[in-house]
Protein backbone atom coordinates (compact mmCIF):
# COMPACT_ATOMS: atom_id res chain seq x y z
CA UNK A 1 0.00 0.00 0.00
CA UNK A 2 1.54 3.47 -0.71
CA UNK A 3 2.06 5.66 2.01
CA UNK A 4 2.78 9.22 2.18
CA UNK A 5 5.39 10.75 5.18
CA UNK A 6 6.07 14.22 6.07
CA UNK A 7 9.87 14.80 7.81
CA UNK A 8 10.31 17.92 8.84
CA UNK A 9 14.30 18.17 9.66
CA UNK A 10 16.84 20.85 9.78
CA UNK A 11 18.53 22.16 6.87
CA UNK A 12 21.89 21.18 7.39
CA UNK A 13 24.24 19.61 5.06
CA UNK A 14 23.76 15.39 4.93
CA UNK A 15 20.32 15.51 6.24
CA UNK A 16 18.82 14.72 3.59
CA UNK A 17 21.57 11.69 2.72
CA UNK A 18 20.85 10.05 6.30
CA UNK A 19 17.34 9.49 5.78
CA UNK A 20 17.86 8.56 2.26
CA UNK A 21 20.51 6.44 3.06
CA UNK A 22 18.46 4.96 6.29
CA UNK A 23 15.47 3.83 3.31
CA UNK A 24 17.98 2.08 1.39
CA UNK A 25 20.02 0.56 4.38
CA UNK A 26 16.71 -1.03 5.04
CA UNK A 27 15.91 -2.17 1.97
CA UNK A 28 12.97 0.36 1.30
CA UNK A 29 12.30 1.96 -2.06
CA UNK A 30 11.19 5.93 -2.16
CA UNK A 31 8.39 6.15 -5.02
CA UNK A 32 8.79 9.69 -4.87
CA UNK A 33 10.71 12.48 -2.96
CA UNK A 34 10.04 16.34 -2.73
CA UNK A 35 12.28 18.75 -0.02
CA UNK A 36 12.43 22.18 0.20
CA UNK A 37 13.10 25.03 2.70
CA UNK A 38 10.43 26.45 4.96
CA UNK A 39 9.71 28.93 7.75
CA UNK A 40 13.20 30.73 8.12
CA UNK A 41 15.22 28.04 5.74
CA UNK A 42 16.88 26.65 8.57
CA UNK A 43 14.34 23.79 8.00
CA UNK A 44 13.24 21.64 5.43
CA UNK A 45 10.15 19.50 4.87
CA UNK A 46 10.30 16.44 3.14
CA UNK A 47 7.65 14.21 1.37
CA UNK A 48 8.58 11.08 0.93
CA UNK A 49 6.06 8.10 -0.63
CA UNK A 50 6.91 4.53 -0.03
CA UNK A 51 4.68 1.33 -0.57
CA UNK A 52 4.77 -1.02 2.38
CA UNK A 53 2.27 -2.38 5.46
CA UNK A 54 1.39 -0.37 8.21
CA UNK A 55 4.15 -2.53 10.19
CA UNK A 56 6.77 -1.57 7.66
CA UNK A 57 5.73 1.99 7.42
CA UNK A 58 5.50 2.28 10.88
CA UNK A 59 9.31 1.10 11.43
CA UNK A 60 10.50 3.49 9.10
CA UNK A 61 8.72 6.43 10.54
CA UNK A 62 10.65 5.15 14.15
CA UNK A 63 13.91 4.84 12.42
CA UNK A 64 13.22 8.16 11.22
CA UNK A 65 12.46 9.96 13.96
CA UNK A 66 15.68 8.40 15.76
CA UNK A 67 17.73 10.71 13.21
CA UNK A 68 19.94 13.54 14.67
CA UNK A 69 18.34 16.38 12.67
CA UNK A 70 15.01 15.12 12.25
CA UNK A 71 12.18 17.30 14.40
CA UNK A 72 8.99 15.41 13.51
CA UNK A 73 7.81 12.79 11.24
CA UNK A 74 4.23 12.29 10.60
CA UNK A 75 2.32 9.62 8.30
CA UNK A 76 -0.18 11.55 6.39
CA UNK A 77 -2.08 8.18 5.37
CA UNK A 78 -2.88 8.01 8.57
CA UNK A 79 -5.91 10.35 8.36
CA UNK A 80 -7.36 12.56 5.78
CA UNK A 81 -4.93 14.87 3.85
CA UNK A 82 -4.22 16.64 0.95
CA UNK A 83 -2.09 15.44 -1.48
CA UNK A 84 -0.49 17.15 -4.91
CA UNK A 85 2.07 16.85 -7.47
CA UNK A 86 3.01 19.08 -10.18
CA UNK A 87 4.08 17.97 -13.99
CA UNK A 88 5.94 19.21 -16.32
CA UNK A 89 5.26 17.50 -20.22
CA UNK A 90 6.15 18.79 -23.51
CA UNK A 91 4.85 17.30 -26.47
CA UNK A 92 4.20 17.89 -30.02
CA UNK A 93 2.02 21.12 -30.99
CA UNK A 94 -0.05 18.38 -33.53
CA UNK A 95 -1.08 16.58 -30.65
CA UNK A 96 -2.01 19.15 -28.15
CA UNK A 97 -5.71 18.96 -29.62
CA UNK A 98 -8.88 18.11 -28.30
CA UNK A 99 -8.56 14.22 -27.62
CA UNK A 100 -5.86 15.34 -25.40
CA UNK A 101 -7.29 18.02 -23.75
CA UNK A 102 -10.28 15.83 -22.50
CA UNK A 103 -7.50 13.13 -20.93
CA UNK A 104 -6.99 16.41 -18.81
CA UNK A 105 -9.82 16.93 -17.30
CA UNK A 106 -9.24 16.11 -13.82
CA UNK A 107 -6.50 17.83 -14.03
CA UNK A 108 -5.05 21.63 -13.85
CA UNK A 109 -3.28 22.63 -16.61
CA UNK A 110 -1.72 26.06 -18.33
CA UNK A 111 0.34 26.13 -21.16
CA UNK A 112 3.98 27.21 -20.63
CA UNK A 113 5.11 27.46 -23.54
CA UNK A 114 3.55 26.91 -27.43
CA UNK A 115 5.25 27.31 -31.10
CA UNK A 116 4.61 25.75 -34.22
CA UNK A 117 6.38 22.54 -33.44
CA UNK A 118 6.21 21.80 -29.35
CA UNK A 119 3.72 22.66 -26.09
CA UNK A 120 5.09 22.61 -22.91
CA UNK A 121 2.33 22.08 -20.43
CA UNK A 122 2.39 22.29 -16.19
CA UNK A 123 0.10 20.06 -14.99
CA UNK A 124 -1.42 20.22 -11.28
CA UNK A 125 -3.32 17.11 -10.16
CA UNK A 126 -3.17 14.12 -7.09
CA UNK A 127 -0.31 11.67 -7.69
CA UNK A 128 -3.29 9.09 -8.34
CA UNK A 129 -4.81 11.32 -10.82
CA UNK A 130 -1.43 12.13 -12.48
CA UNK A 131 -0.25 8.37 -12.96
CA UNK A 132 -3.86 7.85 -14.50
CA UNK A 133 -3.28 10.73 -16.68
CA UNK A 134 0.21 9.50 -18.20
CA UNK A 135 -0.89 5.88 -18.24
CA UNK A 136 -3.82 6.46 -20.65
CA UNK A 137 -1.15 8.97 -22.83
CA UNK A 138 0.78 4.69 -23.35
CA UNK A 139 4.05 7.00 -23.32
CA UNK A 140 4.10 7.75 -26.86
CA UNK A 141 2.64 11.30 -26.84
CA UNK A 142 5.03 13.05 -25.09
CA UNK A 143 8.89 14.14 -25.64
CA UNK A 144 9.88 15.03 -22.55
CA UNK A 145 7.77 14.46 -18.84
CA UNK A 146 9.45 15.76 -15.58
CA UNK A 147 7.51 15.23 -12.10
CA UNK A 148 7.87 17.24 -8.68
CA UNK A 149 7.02 14.04 -6.63
CA UNK A 150 3.77 14.06 -4.10
CA UNK A 151 3.56 16.97 -1.75
CA UNK A 152 0.95 16.24 1.14
CA UNK A 153 -0.49 18.45 4.48
CA UNK A 154 -2.76 17.26 6.95
CA UNK A 155 -6.11 18.56 6.65
CA UNK A 156 -7.82 20.17 9.05
CA UNK A 157 -6.06 21.30 12.65
CA UNK A 158 -3.61 18.52 12.37
CA UNK A 159 -0.42 20.00 11.38
CA UNK A 160 3.09 19.28 11.42
CA UNK A 161 5.54 22.25 12.60
CA UNK A 162 8.33 22.93 15.15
Amino acid sequence: MKRTLAVLIENKPGALARIVGLFHQRGYNIDSLNVAPVFDGSYSRMTVTTRGTENVVEQITKQINKLIDVIKVSDLTEGSHHEIEYVLIKLFNKQFNQTFKRKLKNLEFQVIEQDNSIVVLGITGSSASVDSFLKALNNKSFIEVSRSGCMGMHKSEKHLTI
